[in-house]
């Protein structure tokens, strides 16, 4: 017999953590990357736009970045009136434009990347590297079943979410 079902298994406690930990590493980053004047979401787009020379359409943006393409919209939009990224009708599709990075916006990267990556490293300080490289392979196995299982789920229209939470919020104000 398995555990008790209505009580956390033995890696529960890992997902907290790793939860906890990633809201601690976000409000850390706000704070570093305020000193540019970026929000972390911006300074994402544009070290994925360092990275790909050629540029990116806002859906792959969205879908490196795990974010929905209208915030990525937002993002490119105060970044393209920053004069740090442009955008460019693709070649390939009429309907999508291109975004690239700008020489003002590499400029700017080449002075936050050796401060980020410094502080990258100072964050795991403790941890040696080998176990650095199996916590990124043990993590990606995470991220790989919880994309699967998110697969399998049925969607939930945001309809039926509000119905659903309806009788809960009567049923407490009522009390």
């Amino acid at each position: 017999m398995k555990g008790d079902p209505t009580s956390p298994g033995p890696r529960y406690q890992a997902l907290i953590e790793l939860l906890r930990t990633a809201e601690v590493l976000w409000n850390a980053s706000r704070i570093f990357f305020a000193r540019w004047d970026l929000s972390p979401s911006q300074f994402n787009i544009l070290n994925v736009l360092h990275e790909h020379p050629a540029g990116c359409t806002q859906v792959e943006l969205s879908r490196q970045l795990i974010m929905h393409r209208s915030n990525v919209t937002g993002l490119v939009d105060r970044l393209e009136a920053r004069g740090f990224v442009r955008r460019e009708d693709s070649p390939h599709d009429r309907r999508a434009f291109r975004v690239l990075l700008t020489s003002d916006g590499s400029r700017l990267l080449r002075q936050i990347l050796p401060h980020y990556y410094q502080a990258a490293e100072t964050v795991w300080t403790g941890v040696p590297i080998e176990r650095a490289r199996q916590l990124v392979s043990e993590l990606a196995a995470v991220s790989a079943t919880a994309e699967k299982i998110s697969r399998l789920q049925p969607p939930v229209s945001k309809n039926k979410q509000r119905n659903q939470a309806l009788p809960d919020l009567q049923s407490s104000s009522a009390e």
